[in-house]
Order: structure tokens, then C-alpha cells, then sequence
């Protein structure tokens, strides 16, 4: 008896020449609705299902492969007599190869003003059902959700590689394939009634790539996305090597650092996921080198974000310092040539968008901590002036700035800048103190003076301590979220220095 094989897919990419290479091989091609019209108009010779089953399909397609003569053949194990007799005594015939790519749901939930009719209409009943009866039987049948795996079938099928093994993995596929099309649903659900954290939290990530190791080289690692494209899966490497487990996270933390300045030409230069200096300028060159001025020594071996295309004059001044990637929305011809001159930076382009909304995830041991995306910035015009004194237009615009770089910056965190430019970063400390103690250091040990300057704290002052110390170098107005026992105390610190201050009711800790 001749293979036969079902395919009902929604995606068919490369559908045809698969299929002509089984009816090539003599295996009789079993289908359904727009499969089978596609097979036929590519000159297939094609059975539909409803022949097999002697039931014609109904309610608008939702049933037409939930049938014994379906399931029964593929379900039925070839090891075993009885199993066979009985789908004989049934007048039905094994099935060998089952190829079905389940509806589009995620793309069409993810349209904007879809109605949630059509949303449902997209939940796929029959191509779940019919991949894990598949999938279970996968010492005999050959089941494939993946275009990319239609090469590999027929290879096994003509005797080459190990035909048993392949169909264990291609099972396994099937259940992960299942799994996330099922969590997708879940999800969407939980959306619908306004629920962000349901009782059961699903989720579903694809291999976007493996990786040589982890944060150490004991340590085995892999880069999982969303979906595929989904966030830094989107951004096209121009150059370099390849990226490692830690380039991933610091391109994450130098995208984070960079995004409240959409908009703007800013520049992030990023160290284990912490800013080492953040700067707008005219244009990438001047953003990049204020950026770099905040601490040229420890952005040796850093990543760089660019909210601006990237030119040849900007390519050249970062190519004389050692660094490790160079993220950007668009890259020139000559800055890919200038970049490519070192040949273990990767050079990665696009948007990696995906940081606006969804959720943040966090592993604990024996569990996972969800919440919300933080927000990029609080707006100013909610802002609290709680000192006698207003700040300045300029000292306004040194504190907004000094708010949207504080953001990125690990907890405890204390910038100082001035003039869309980072001076001076103190960043993971135990105390707010000695971040304030550290970043006035940076900004000493790089030559900026810190007089003048104005500080964003990403948390409340708890004592005043951290106030005298900004004091004490010069510094004129603080940006900080209030919320302590003793901000009276710190507003008194404050109006006793002259500084103003003000409070944006938010806080924004990253640890």
C-alpha cells in the first residue's frame, strides 16, 4: 500500500513543490478547502477529506477533519494486529504524513480594530487535533508544522538520515507548536476581560537562535523570542561576530537607556547593562561623543545605542574605542564599511520595538515575577516644585533630562547632568548616599565640574544626607519621586543649599 499523506495548511509556503515531490514519490496527497484548490491548480492529482470520510465538511468549515477515518488513521499503531484489524474492519486507511500549519490567530488578534468574532473564528480545532493525534502516533507518522522541515521529510523518506528520529522530534514540534498556539488563545482571553494576570500564566517563546554559552562559559544558554522578529529578534546584523548572552543583555539595557529619547540624536553607552553615559546632541556624532565624556574609561568594551541613523563621521569616532556592539535605526553604506574594519563588532540594525507595552518577566527560584513594563517617563507637567526656589529654564531642562536618563540606571541610582549630557553616573549601590558619592566621583574623575549641575535620583532622598552631599558639590536642582517620612526634612536640606527641587511622584527602580 502506497504512503499517503494529509495537508491542510494556512501558511503554504513552499506547499507545492513539497507536494510534487511526494506525488514524485508515489504517495497519494490527501486535502482540504484552499489546500486543495491550491494542489489542484498546481496540476496535483488530490483527494478531499470529505471523500474519505463520506461526510461533506460543515458549519462554515469547522468541522470537516474531526472523523474516525481521519484520526483512526493516524492514530492507529502499526505494531499492533488488533489496532490494524480494526481500522480495516472500519474501511479505513492509515494516514503517514500529516502537514498542517494551524490558523493565523496571533496575526489576526494583533490587527488593530479586529473584531473579537473574527478573532475567534481563527481559533483552529480540527489542525490541533489532528497534530497531536499525529504526533502521538510518531513512530509511524510523519507530522510537520514547519516549512523549514519539508527538505528534511523527504530526505528521510528517500532513506537518508535516521527516519525514527526525525519523527520524534518532529513530534516534539508539534506539542511546542500546540502549546504556544494555546497560550496565544489564553492570552488573548485574559486581554478581553481586562485581566493582566490571570490564575494560569502562559507562555510561549520560539528559538530565535542558540548561543556558544551563558553570563560564564560553564554555562549552556539559547535567545528565545515572542515571536519571530519580535523585539531584538528584529534587528539585522551588519557585522561582527556573533552575539553572546550578555551582548543580548546589554543591547537590551542600551535600548532601554536610549528609548525615553525618541525624537531626539541621543546616544547610550552601556556597561553590564547600566549606562556609563547618555547624551542628546545635533546629530550621532555629538550625541556619541558627550555621551562618552561622562566616562571614557569604563565605555572600553561597551555597547552603544543610537536613536538616529548612523554616518561615516559618527562610524569613525566609534570605531576608535573598543566596543563589543553598535545598535542604530539605519547604518550608511560607509558607516558599515568603517564598522566592518573591526571585525568582532556587531553591528545590528533596525528597531527592536516591544518595550512599550506587554510585561516584564523576572525568574525567582521556583517561579516567575510578572509586571507591567515601566513607563519611559513621568510627564513634567505633573511635577511638584516643593523648594522656595523654581529651578531655571536651563536647570528645567537639565532635570528632564536627568529624569529620562535616570531611568536605565540600576538602583540605587544617581545621575548628574548637564546640558542634555550625563556627567556623572552612580549606579547598584546600597545606599543613595554613596550612589550620590560615586557619581560625583565619575563626573570629578572625567574633568566635568559638577557646580551647577542637576541630579535625578531614581528613588526618594530617605535622609537628608544624600542632599548635603549634592550640596556639597555644586550641585543646583534635583529631580527625585518625594514619598518619604522625611521629606520635610530633605525639602528643608534643599532650601538651606539654595537648590530647587522638585517631585515627580513616580519612582523608577530597576534592580
Amino acid at each position: 500500500m502506497s504512503m499517503r499523506a494529509l495537508l491542510s495548511v494556512s501558511d503554504k509556503t513552499g506547499l507545492v513543490p513539497f507536494a510534487q515531490a511526494l506525488a514524485h514519490r508515489g504517495v497519494e496527497l490527501l486535502s482540504t478547502g484552499g489546500t486543495a484548490r491550491a494542489l489542484r491548480d498546481a496540476g496535483l492529482a488530490v483527494r478531499d477529506v470529505a471523500e474519505v470520510t463520506g461526510f461533506p465538511e460543515m458549519l462554515d468549515g469547522r468541522v470537516k477533519t474531526l472523523h474516525p477515518a481521519v484520526h483512526g488513521g493516524l492514530l492507529a499503531r502499526r505494531d499492533l494486529p488488533e489496532h490494524m484489524a480494526a481500522i480495516a474492519a472500519a474501511g479505513i486507511a492509515p494516514i503517514d504524513l500529516v502537514v498542517v500549519n494551524l490558523y493565523p490567530f496571533r496575526q489576526t488578534a494583533a490587527r488593530a480594530g479586529v473584531h473579537p468574532d473574527e478573532v475567534i473564528e481563527q481559533i483552529d480545532i480540527g489542525g490541533p487535533s489532528m497534530l497531536r493525534s499525529a504526533a502521538k502516533n510518531f513512530a509511524a507518522v510523519y507530522v510537520v508544522v514547519d516549512p523549514a522541515d519539508y527538505a528534511r521529510v523527504l530526505a528521510a523518506l528517500d532513506g537518508e538520515g535516521e527516519a525514527p528520529a526525525l519523527r520524534r522530534l518532529l513530534a516534539e514540534k508539534v506539542y511546542a507548536h500546540t502549546s504556544g498556539y494555546d497560550a496565544a488563545i489564553a492570552q488573548w482571553f485574559a486581554a478581553q476581560r481586562g485581566e493582566p494576570f490571570p490564575e494560569q500564566y502562559p507562555l510561549a517563546f520560539t528559538k530565535q537562535q542558540a548561543l556558544r554559552y551563558g553570563e560564564n562559559p560553564q554555562q549552556r544558554a539559547a535567545f528565545y523570542v515572542e515571536h519571530p522578529g519580535a523585539g531584538l529578534g528584529a534587528l539585522v546584523q551588519r557585522g561582527g561576530k556573533e552575539l553572546s548572552f550578555n551582548n543580548l543583555l546589554d543591547l537590551e539595557g542600551a535600548l532601554l537607556a536610549a528609548e525615553p529619547f525618541a525624537g531626539e540624536a541621543a546616544c547610550a553607552i552601556i556597561k553590564h547593562t547600566t549606562p556609563c553615559g547618555v547624551a542628546v546632541g545635533a546629530d550621532a556624532l555629538e550625541a556619541y561623543r558627550k555621551a562618552l565624556a561622562c566616562d571614557p574609561v569604563s565605555a572600553f568594551g561597551s555597547v552603544i545605542a543610537f536613536t538616529v541613523p548612523v554616518d561615516e563621521a559618527a562610524a569613525e569616532a566609534v570605531s576608535a574605542l573598543f566596543v563589543e556592539c553598535i545598535v542604530a535605526p539605519a547604518f550608511s553604506e560607509g558607516a558599515v564599511e568603517i564598522l566592518g574594519r573591526k571585525k568582532n563588532l556587531r553591528v545590528l540594525e533596525g528597531t527592536a520595538g516591544g518595550t512599550a507595552a506587554g510585561m516584564d518577566y523576572k525568574r525567582v527560584r521556583g517561579g516567575l515575577l510578572v509586571q507591567d513594563r515601566a513607563p519611559v517617563a513621568a510627564d513634567p507637567a505633573r511635577w511638584d516644585v516643593v523648594t522656595a526656589r523654581t529651578p531655571t529654564l536651563q536647570e528645567g531642562r537639565d532635570l528632564r533630562f536627568a529624569w529620562k536618563a535616570v531611568a536605565s540606571v540600576k538602583s540605587n541610582a544617581i545621575v548628574l547632568a548637564r546640558h542634555g549630557a550625563t556627567i556623572g553616573i552612580g549606579a547598584g549601590q546600597m545606599s543613595r548616599v554613596d550612589a550620590s558619592m560615586l557619581a560625583v566621583h565619575k563626573a570629578t574623575a572625567a574633568g566635568h565640574p559638577t557646580a551647577g549641575a542637576a541630579l535625578g535620583s531614581d528613588a526618594f532622598f530617605p535622609f537628608r544626607d544624600g542632599i548635603d552631599q549634592a550640596a556639597a558639590a555644586g550641585v543646583s536642582a534635583i529631580v527625585q519621586p518625594g514619598g518619604s517620612v522625611r521629606d520635610a526634612e530633605v525639602i528643608e536640606a534643599a532650601n538651606a543649599h539654595g537648590i530647587a527641587m522638585v517631585f515627580t511622584g513616580e519612582r523608577l527602580f530597576r534592580h
